[in-house]
């Protein structure tokens, strides 16, 4: 199957295949890999409030050199500030020093007190109301609005009531997790998913997994590019790998086809291989959903 070039939102926005993740990326190092990453081809961003690092990230754009106008840029409201989603969403714009973001994602469907306990006076969807309307009250700040760690469960109760259609769910997704019945559920309703830890996040066994070293081996790639490249042939689906070391941040850019039984041969190791790098559970809301 050959690989996606880009994804094209519900808006009709054009998103990049492959984008910059920043999540455990720290002051110090996002700042350059930020400005590594666009002086090298990458368009699209990937940050949260949640990171605490979203002026690095903003002074990286900077320091590239890249027009605003050439960059997709995401950001995430913090799971504590579900109950004042503009005034987060100004303290994003002004981290960042920019006017928008392109996409403004609801990080959890989990509400939180400031002191990072589950609030359950307040429900997320009512949250998701409140982002619909920021958006339609101030398009010149954010051109779209999406999910975040959104299962197919939570998304079906979302959809019943959303006036607008998230434009992106972003989800974890690796062969250890493949989220088949969310994918599903989001292209039916025309949702683009982005994938965040498709390497398996830090010290992943995927990268030593026999599937993955002997398709790496085949194809004179590394086993990154293998499991980038697993997310670059599924339709629907864009990815966020992250790195802050110049060498991987240039490499993670190359992808290659798979075939159709290759995809299902890395599927195949999440029967025997399952796990999540970042459980929902920590949030204090159980599983938000997701039956593994």
């Amino acid at each position: 199957m050959p690989t996606n070039v880009y994804t094209k939102l519900n808006t009709g926005a054009i998103m990049p295949l492959i984008g910059l993740g920043t999540w455990k990326s720290q002051p110090g190092q996002v700042e350059h890999a930020v400005e590594i990453a666009l002086r090298n081809g990458y368009k699209h961003i990937d940050t949260a409030a949640g990171y605490d690092n979203e002026k690095q990230v903003g002074e990286g754009i900077k320091a590239s050199g890249v027009p605003r106008s050439e960059i997709f840029l995401t950001t995430k409201l913090n799971n504590i500030d579900h109950r004042d989603v503009l005034g987060a969403l100004n303290k994003s714009l002004e981290l960042l020093n920019t006017d928008y973001v392109d996409l403004y994602l609801l990080h959890w469907p989990a509400p939180m007190t400031k002191d990072w306990k589950a609030d359950k006076s307040l429900n997320w969807i009512d949250t998701w109301k409140e982002m619909e309307r920021v958006y339609r009250a101030h398009p010149t700040k954010v051109k779209a609005i999406g999910i975040s760690n959104v299962s197919a469960a939570y998304l079906e109760d979302l959809l019943k009531v959303a006036t607008v259609v998230p434009a992106v769910n972003q989800i974890e997704r690796h062969p250890s997790c493949p989220g088949d019945d969310t994918l599903a559920a989001c292209a039916k309703a025309g949702i683009v998913v982005t994938a965040y830890s498709p390497l398996g996040s830090d010290n992943s066994p995927l990268l030593t997994n026999d599937v993955v070293l002997r398709l790496a081996k085949k194809y004179d790639i590394t086993p990154a590019n293998v499991l980038i490249s697993f997310q670059a042939n599924t339709p629907n689906v864009n990815v966020v790998p992250k790195s802050v070391t110049r060498e991987r941040i240039i490499d993670n850019l190359k992808v290659v086809d798979l075939t159709e039984e290759e995809l299902a041969e890395l599927k195949t190791i999440n029967e025997t291989a399952h796990f999540r790098a970042c459980p929902p559970t920590w949030t204090g809301w159980g599983n938000l959903g997701f039956t593994d």
